[in-house]
């Protein structure tokens, strides 16, 4: 359901710094929005290094645009965006400085996942129940 897409220069990070990464979003999101890991999604763009700037110069920053489904406690998104920026600079070393998280939201009914509607916050279980029937 949720959706991570994080960006940066070509070269910037290693696959293993890609998969943990991938991971520790993964966890921090199911953990904190309560949902099963299959749900979260992480997607890596790379860019050519004279296509990204950071101030109007070239730079290799960790960008980091998540997309969660509106109803999610503030408290609980905000902890999510701290949560993943640390692990970011932590997994990719990136400098902290240089790492931005965003996470936007929007009403649930405005994605479709596995030709369904998402579900509200908190209804999970009984989408996935029916997607089983």
């Amino acid at each position: 359901m949720p959706v991570y897409t994080c960006t940066t220069a070509r070269g910037t990070l290693t696959a293993e710094a890609k998969k943990a990464l991938a991971a520790e979003i993964t966890r921090i999101h199911s953990t904190i929005n309560h949902v099963p890991a299959a749900y979260v999604n992480v997607v890596f763009a790379e860019l050519p290094p004279d296509d990204v700037f950071v101030g109007g110069e070239p730079g290799a920053p960790v960008l980091v645009n998540g997309w969660a489904r509106r109803g999610h406690p503030q408290e609980g998104t905000s902890r999510l965006a701290l949560e993943i920026a640390t692990a970011a600079s932590r997994i990719t070393g990136v400098h902290k400085d240089h790492v931005l998280v965003v996470i936007q939201d929007s009403p649930a009914h405005s994605a479709v996942e596995a030709g369904r509607l998402l579900p509200e916050p908190g209804e999970e279980a009984e989408w996935a129940r029916q997607s089983q029937a």
